[in-house]
């Protein structure tokens, strides 16, 4: 069922089922609750109250006009809010790519509120020495994609041209049908560098035939949602990094100490960058109650949707263990 809630922070759209402990599902981009649809059925068929909601920005979630509204703590601040406004003390929440940073840092801020997190494609990483954007790739020609994000309006006019095409070249790309991901291995990478002249799409492929992952029935959903609400909101999450870098000074030391679980597709686009099976690994430093990393073989950046199966029994199986 979907359905608008009002919260203390703002009106929010969900995608809830079932009855029981309170389990949150945080999307990504570019996605919408809509992404969390296998996982909501299954957990609530396992006996939990599963609520997968619009984030900030997206679909018909309230989208502030302010670039400075899109925090890591207004959106930590947006569960907390949610879960109150559904009556709750407590939640597991579960997230996928900007979902993930979104779980972390709720378990790392809120430990009272969030009493376990899985975390899918996105790990805990540790505050780098400088901001964020310092550290990213450019060149003359090229630029890292999260740099790209940085100008307002530059993206979002070349995504809105055409959502469809859009949507069906970001998933394609991500997903594990794309193919195997090495270091350098020259797949086409939407997460990857950008030619400044061209954009982000002009070297992904159209995918005429969609991903056996993604019905058409299915994109038409995701494609709906951003041709009402744009883009703007969720490239605003890549805008404030440097920001987050600023505000997270403020929880130097703390660490994840809830029971914690981290999956990823094994041809997630994530596992291409340099170093990032080194920072996996460093994990359990910075969440001691990590319990498990799991890699899913032949599955992409989008895991709920491609491994439903596999997710929604980790996920079950992770918190009825709690």
């Amino acid at each position: 069922m979907q359905r608008m809630i009002e919260t203390a922070t703002l009106r929010m759209s969900i995608a809830e089922a079932g009855e029981g402990p309170l389990v949150l599902l945080c999307h990504g981009f570019p996605e919408t609750s809509h992404a969390w649809r296998h996982q909501i059925t299954a957990l609530a068929g396992a006996g939990f109250h599963a609520v997968a909601p619009d984030m900030r920005g997206y679909g018909r979630t309230e989208s502030p006009d302010e670039t400075g509204a899109y925090t890591v703590f207004d959106l930590v601040a947006d569960m907390v809010a949610l879960v109150d406004a559904l009556g709750e003390e407590k939640a597991v929440i579960v997230g996928n790519d900007w979902g993930a940073t979104v779980a972390w840092q709720a378990a790392l801020m809120r430990p009272d509120r969030f009493r376990g997190i899985v975390a899918m494609s996105v790990p805990l990483m540790g505050q780098p020495p400088v901001p964020p954007t310092k550290i990213f790739p450019a060149t003359a020609d090229h630029l890292l994609y999260v740099l790209y994000f940085q100008e307002p309006g530059l993206a979002e006019a070349e995504f809105e041209r055409n959502v469809d095409v859009t949507l069906r070249k970001i998933y394609g790309a991500a997903g594990g049908e794309a193919g195997p991901r090495l270091p350098g291995d020259g797949t086409p990478n939407p997460f990857g560098m950008v030619l400044r002249a061209s954009g982000l799409l002009a070297d992904l492929p159209n995918w005429e035939t969609l991903p056996k992952w993604l019905p058409q029935a299915d994109l038409d959903v995701f494609a709906d949602a951003f041709k009402a609400s744009g883009f703007r909101g969720g490239l605003n999450y890549y805008r404030n990094l440097d920001r987050n870098w600023e505000l997270q000074k403020a929880l130097a030391g703390l660490k994840v100490e809830v029971p914690a679980l981290f999956m990823a597709g094994e041809r997630d686009t994530g596992l291409a960058i340099p170093g990032m099976r080194e920072i996996i690994d460093a994990m359990p430093g910075l969440a001691p109650g990590l319990r498990a990393t799991q890699f899913v073989p032949g599955a992409g950046h989008w895991l709920p949707q491609e491994r439903p199966e596999i997710v929604c029994r980790a996920i079950i199986d992770f918190v009825q263990a709690l």
